[in-house]
């Protein structure tokens, strides 16, 4: 799994590298395609149809602008300055799977669109510190939901993180929000996708006509972060870390705000 993560976080670093001011959504995702075929892996997402979904999805990547937030059907938009694009990836390499996600702005960045994607980050390394053995899943949704409250963004519960290895989708789901001490006592071995998604604000949800593309229900915008974790005897192993993160969005991250600040 941890080499399907490096495929999967050297992809994610490219599409950042990519997005740009005038780039068409078809282009990120051939150019996708084109690297997975290269490495000689498998997409997760080429023909999945799960309940949720209108399948099946015929892509290689979920790309989301804006008010989009998950399972984004890249289609003929090109991207336009100040846009915030959220990149979704998962792939299978010798039958091992990776999934992980990164939102990034395009162009001129408003701060409150760094903030939420600061936020996302923030939760889901919070998430990733608290995945020890005999800690329980719950402090993970814990977690999440707690960086959730004190930037003052609502919290989804119908899609967080799952468990994963030979397929994409696996149990537990792992929500974004929850009670510490509760759930599944995590063990060596298990393996998890977290994946802290916030809309600035409201907690509801909306599909394209598409039937796949999830998006704000008040038409505000999101952000979406994620990276496949291994539980160990020791520390947590991030299996998707990206070699060099967005400084950008971690710029004055210091300290957490309190919800008045949002």
């Amino acid at each position: 799994m941890h080499v399907a993560g490096r495929f999967v976080a050297e992809v994610l670093s490219e599409v950042g590298r990519l997005a740009d001011v005038g780039v068409n959504l078809l282009d990120l995702e051939r150019h996708v395609r084109g690297m997975i075929k290269r490495r000689g892996a498998e997409s997760c997402y080429w023909d999945y149809a799960p309940s949720f979904g209108r399948g099946p999805f015929r892509n290689v990547i979920c790309l989301s602008v804006n008010d989009a937030v998950l399972h984004g059907l890249p289609h003929d938009y090109t991207l336009r300055d100040g846009d915030v694009l959220s990149a979704d990836l998962a792939v299978s390499v010798d039958g091992w799977v990776a999934d992980s996600a990164r939102t990034v702005v395009v162009g001129t960045a408003a701060e409150e669109d760094l903030r939420i994607i600061r936020a996302t980050e923030e939760a889901l390394e919070a998430a990733i510190e608290v995945a020890r053995p005999g800690n329980r899943l719950g402090d993970i949704s814990a977690a999440i939901g707690s960086v959730a409250r004190d930037y003052g963004y609502p919290v989804n519960t119908e899609f967080g993180g799952h468990g994963i290895g030979r397929t994409m989708h696996e149990g537990p789901h792992v929500s974004n929000t929850g009670r510490a001490g509760r759930g599944l006592t995590l063990r060596p071995g298990l393996t998890l996708a977290l994946e802290p998604w916030f809309a600035r604000t409201t907690d509801r949800i909306v599909y394209d006509a598409d039937g796949w593309t999830i998006r704000s229900a008040d038409g505000s915008r999101t952000a979406h972060s994620e990276h496949t974790v291994a539980i160990t005897e020791d520390a947590p192993l991030v299996l998707t870390r990206r070699e060099a993160e967005n400084p950008a969005t971690r710029a004055d991250s210091a300290s957490r705000p309190s919800t008045k600040d949002a």
